[in-house]
């Protein structure tokens, strides 16, 4: 009877698969999306084979080997910057008790507010000939100019050092995550074995942190190749500004995407490198189990103070220095200073704004897809879609542009032919093709957050809201979308974020005479007027604070959990 009783319920249940039979529009929605979001890539995939005439041989026999050098130079050196900075932090943040380590726990996070480009033209100022520190230095010791030796910042070790400052904090964050999951049993069976700490942190917690680290490095490494400002403000020729002068300088768009298909094999390599590492560690990390933790090490006298300047100084010079720098210019420049900020932040509102908006709708959809229809087919479109962020903002912008091109011109020729009259460019050029490449660039940054915020909401609920005569639609926005409110918030905010300081992307789309902050404070920089722009870095920065506060949260979250 209880049997009975129990097929008799599970009758009256709706069945989930039925479900996922009778939705497939929402398939159709995620198959539609991944195919529009692929082709800015395919597009500069396929440029390969489209032929470039003689300047392609032209850009191999004089900058391609350079671009080559100096991207790869720019990995290495990126890498060893980044993982120094990034791991030496996260350890003493994690296993070690010193003053201000709990400041800073969330502190260390405080250079993502401030993209690299506008760090670079902040130091170059600072460190200039004619900077501060220089005159400082020659006044109080009475030298000329040619009388001592000075590092140009305007390098590629002066990139290498920018870049490691701003972007150190992916791997601090990854590393200190993987540090708070690993067993404290492999650490206490090290120490039994005679291990120092020192030899318990190389051959016991490092090897186990070695995934999470891989990651922070290649998150690190696509922002570094995705760079333009900086390099191109140091005079560092690499594929980003190979782009922007074959592109704008030489009129030539297929060489232009040839080269964008060159540095997307550079993102391919680190991405397979990566996946290499995680999957060499899973096992091991699979027998980490978590346990009680470990007490942390209470560090005294010089030790603690070493841990200490070792965790100040990247937040020193990544954060506090430049925004202190950037406020004295601001206040000391009042009356210099273009207030056509305030217009351009407008713009930059807009765009970010319309953005983040459509990415989260987007998501959305991709997200509610993938729960009604679990199938590889579904999984593997979201995945597709979200391949931008691992893509370059010149690549993308130069994907975009090549298709909208095609098509502008395709209609007005129609239309010259036809009805006698030109169209004109109907996409290329606009707010739409700036809206669509950041789309395709950032869309992962929200599919994130949202399919997070979804899997936290149980099955049965959708099972309840069906049995009551809900569609999906209404189960959507009636159910989860109310319940996914924070995270939703969340992750329209980081893309927002993104899209005010990306450079690239905006520098090639852009409509004319539709400049963002971004775009303005690369056009003073570049004409040696830093200070002018002075109020729209400020407001870019305090832009960037945003996701620092999300993040915060997150480790403050975390921190909850390590002292259970």
């Amino acid at each position: 009877m209880l049997k009975a009783l129990h097929t008799t319920i599970q009758n009256l249940r709706p069945d989930s698969s039925k479900i996922r039979q009778k939705s497939p529009k929402w398939t159709i929605f995620s198959m539609v999306i991944a195919l529009l979001i692929s082709v800015p890539i395919l597009t500069v995939v396929f440029s390969i084979f489209t032929p470039s005439g003689e300047i392609w041989s032209h850009l191999a026999e004089t900058v391609l080997g350079d671009y080559i050098q100096n991207s790869l130079l720019l990995i290495f050196g990126v890498s060893f910057g980044v993982i120094v900075i990034g791991v030496s932090a996260a350890w003493l943040i994690t296993m070690c008790e010193f003053p201000g380590r709990k400041i800073f726990e969330w502190a260390s996070i405080l250079p993502f507010a401030i993209p690299a480009y506008l760090m670079a033209y902040i130091y170059t100022d600072f460190l200039d000939i004619a900077g501060p520190l220089q005159t400082t230095i020659r006044n109080l010791f009475g030298l000329g100019i040619d009388a001592y030796w000075f590092p140009n910042i305007r390098s590629i070790e002066g990139a290498i050092l920018i870049m490691s400052l701003a972007f150190y904090p992916y791997v601090y964050m990854l590393a200190r995550s993987s540090f708070l999951e690993q067993s404290t049993s492999l650490l206490e069976a090290s120490r039994i074995m005679g291990y120092s700490t020192w030899q318990s942190f190389f051959k016991v917690a490092l090897p186990v942190a070695r995934p999470g680290i891989a990651a922070g490095l290649a998150l690190a490494l696509m922002e570094t190749l995705n760079d333009f400002g900086t390099v191109q403000y140091f005079g560092v020729q690499t594929f980003t500004t190979g782009i922007y002068r074959t592109w704008f300088g030489l009129g030539e768009r297929p060489a232009a995407a040839q080269l964008a298909a060159f540095l997307m094999g550079f993102i391919v390599v680190l991405l397979i490198l990566e996946r290499w590492s995680r999957n060499k560690i899973s096992n091991e990390k699979a027998n980490s189990s978590r346990f009680k933790r470990l007490n942390r090490f209470k560090l005294k006298g010089f030790k603690s103070w070493s841990a200490f300047t070792v965790c100040f100084l990247p937040v020193l010079a990544g954060f506090i220095l430049p925004v202190i720098l950037l406020l004295e210019m601001f206040f000391s420049n009042l009356s210099h200073l273009d207030f056509e900020f305030i217009e351009l932040a407008f713009n930059s509102f807009t765009v970010s704004a319309i953005t983040g908006f459509l990415a989260v709708g987007i998501a959305l959809i991709m997200a509610y897809s993938a729960r009604l229809n679990p199938t590889k087919s579904v999984k593997l479109f979201n995945r597709i879609s979200s391949l931008g962020y691992a893509i370059p903002g010149s690549v993308i912008a130069v994907g975009v542009l090549i298709p909208f091109g095609l098509f502008d011109n395709s209609v007005d020729a129609f239309f010259r032919e036809n009805l006698g009259f030109s169209t004109g460019l109907l996409l290329s050029g606009t707010i739409f093709a700036m809206v669509f490449a950041y789309l395709v660039r950032f869309l992962s940054v929200s599919f994130g957050g949202v399919e997070a915020s979804m899997e936290k909401i149980t099955p049965n609920m959708d099972e309840a809201a069906r049995g009551m005569g809900y569609t999906f639609s209404k189960v959507l926005r009636k159910i989860h979308i109310p319940m996914m409110s924070g995270g939703l918030l969340t992750a329209g905010l980081l893309v927002f974020v993104d899209v005010m300081k990306e450079l690239p992307a905006t520098l090639i789309v852009r409509p004319f005479n539709f400049d963002t902050l971004a775009v303005q404070v690369y056009r003073y920089a570049s004409d040696e007027r830093l200070a002018e722009s002075a109020g729209a870095a400020l407001m870019i920065v305090l832009v960037g604070i945003i996701p620092v506060i999300i993040i915060s949260r997150t480790i403050a979250k975390s921190r909850k959990s390590e002292t259970q």
